[in-house]
């Protein structure tokens, strides 16, 4: 029987949360219309990436009279091609064949070695140090202004992106996982950096956390004088919305967001939308509304993903409808050089026209988004444009951030070469050697020499 939009809404949104993980994937994927052995090798799939999605998703964003190739199915469910054929037929045998966890968990391990789960220095660059040289767990400090947090309570989501390039965090591998829980230690090597003037809070997903969780972390940041802003990254607007209207501790979370506006802090809330799709149920809008009604500033950022938002129609409808309700349009991002980044990478050339094609059919008021964007381990590089200088053909890019703040709005220029889908794929550009960050003085922790800053 069909339900009328309203009821199905309010149905919706007295709904309690409900995940689904790897064991109902046989059940979701026949409903999307997948034989026997596709079913195979999607959950092969599901045991080397993590998998979860919850009602709401399933319900409400998820078009199954198009699945699988809805783009909202394809952005949760695992795909058989995601990974290489070798390495997913070698663990669709073995659960075939009945193996244990312990042989599974092996198989899928060596696969996942090969995936880069931590790029742009995350772990070897971006962590910060003690005294005596010990890493500070849970913080990223990257660049000099702004400092990531891990919350551990934050570190799941309501549900995961197949793209997601923080993976590693959901895997279940604690050589992988980066978190803590070290609230004072957070504060206090904050309150020590007068540099540093916005915190992330990042995951996985904060918002995964109760109120009375995310408060012990936020409110004691409020005190720091020369901390500007606040900023939370999240998907939880696009997969759970609830979240923000009719959970138990939705007006508490909305109570501590007008909080930190009124101590003088940016509020910064990052949502993540991959696809317009995300954006049609009302909870979503009144989520958005009543977020807004807080005096926190939404952003929405998503990355570039092929099949599911490679077409410059979808990010004009994107951007046009976050305008329409208030949110900024923030970033488009190139897809990171890890996980089944192969399957799912745009190349450069191809990412430009796409964002140019965006760009053109957006009102001022939407050109605050800036793209596309690589998250790179010397910074996020921006591709500006593709033109021709001295009869070479070049990619036209600049520095939005960097590790050492001189490179900053710096514009190089790189060979084109439409295969590149990377910054590592480049190459220097009219007689170059090397690139601008190839010789910047990085010091201990991936830093920047602290004698430049």
């Amino acid at each position: 029987m069909s339900v009328t939009p309203d009821a199905a809404q309010s149905a919706s949104a007295g709904r309690r949360f409900r995940a689904y993980t790897t064991k109902h994937l046989d059940e979701l994927t026949a409903r999307a219309g997948l034989a026997a052995d596709e079913q195979l090798a999607v959950k092969a799939v599901a045991h080397v990436l993590p998998f979860r999605v919850n009602s709401y998703v399933i319900d409400e964003l998820i078009d199954w009279d198009a699945a699988p190739d809805d783009p909202i199915y394809r952005l949760v469910f695992p795909q058989a091609d995601m990974l290489p054929t070798d390495d997913v037929s070698r663990i669709a045998d073995l659960i075939s064949s009945g193996a244990g966890r312990k042989e599974l968990n092996e198989a899928a391990n060596g696969v996942r070695a090969k995936l880069n789960p931590h790029p742009a220095g995350q772990m070897d660059l971006n962590v910060p140090t003690t005294g005596n040289e010990e890493p500070i767990p849970g913080i990223q400090h990257k660049y000099k202004e702004t400092v990531l947090f891990f919350p551990k309570q934050g570190q799941t989501c309501h549900a995961y992106c197949t793209y997601c390039f923080r993976w590693a965090q959901f895997v279940g591998d604690a050589d992988l996982k980066f978190a803590s829980g070290e609230i004072d230690q957070m504060v206090d090597y904050v309150r020590s950096h007068p540099e540093v003037t916005s915190v992330l809070f990042t995951g996985g997903d904060p918002m995964i956390m109760g109120e009375g969780v995310i408060s012990r972390y936020i409110e004691p940041l409020l005190e720091i004088e020369h901390l500007e802003a606040i900023r939370i990254g999240t998907k939880a607007l696009a997969y759970w919305p609830q979240r923000f209207t009719t959970d138990p501790d939705a007006d508490d979370t909305l109570r501590l967001f007008e909080k930190v506006v009124a101590s003088g802090k940016n509020l910064a809330f990052m949502a993540h939308f991959s696809h317009p799709n995300e954006m049609k149920s009302e909870l979503v809008q009144e989520a958005v509304r009543r977020i807004r009604g807080t005096g926190a500033v939404i952003r929405t950022q998503a990355p570039l993903i092929r099949t599911i938002n490679d077409s410059s129609a979808t990010w004009e409808d994107m951007w046009r409808t976050h305008l329409r309700h208030g949110m900024v349009p923030y970033y488009m991002f190139v897809e990171r050089d890890t996980g089944p980044q192969d399957y799912f990478a745009v190349p450069l050339a191809e990412a430009y026209d796409i964002f140019r094609g965006a760009y053109q059919k957006v009102s001022g008021l939407a050109r605050t988004v800036r793209g596309p964007s690589m998250s790179a381990t010397p910074g996020k590089v921006c591709v500006d444009g593709v033109t021709e200088i001295m009869g070479e053909k070049v990619f036209v890019l600049h520095f939005i951030q960097a590790r050492d703040p001189e490179l900053v709005g710096q514009p190089f220029f790189a060979k084109y070469d439409e295969k590149a889908a990377w910054l590592f794929d480049l190459k220097p550009a009219l007689g170059a050697t090397h690139f601008p960050w190839e010789n910047a003085p990085i010091g201990a922790n991936g830093l920047v020499d602290p004698a430049r800053l």
